[in-house]
């Protein structure tokens, strides 16, 4: 269940983030961004997640996502 969870969290955190970075991105790469942000926010965050619930949770999904995206623009798309 969790799995889902992180899909349909790091789907929506994927398109705020490419949405606010302005980047057109099809949807299965939306959904990596995501949950690659979900992940790394996860990571950074959890102890806010545990504070606060699911809310800091989304809040540090769309910030690994644009960090995540950050770093794409910044060394991959150059090439």
């Amino acid at each position: 269940m969790e799995f889902v969870l992180l899909l349909i969290v790091g789907a929506a955190a994927g398109f705020l983030a490419t949405r606010m970075m302005r980047i057109q991105t099809d949807i299965p790469t939306t959904i990596a961004i995501g949950v690659g942000g979900a992940l790394m926010g996860g990571l950074l965050i959890r102890l806010l997640i545990e504070l606060t619930g699911w809310m800091a949770g989304f809040v540090g999904a769309v910030l690994g996502a644009l960090v995540l995206i950050w770093l794409w623009k910044t060394y991959i798309a150059r090439r």
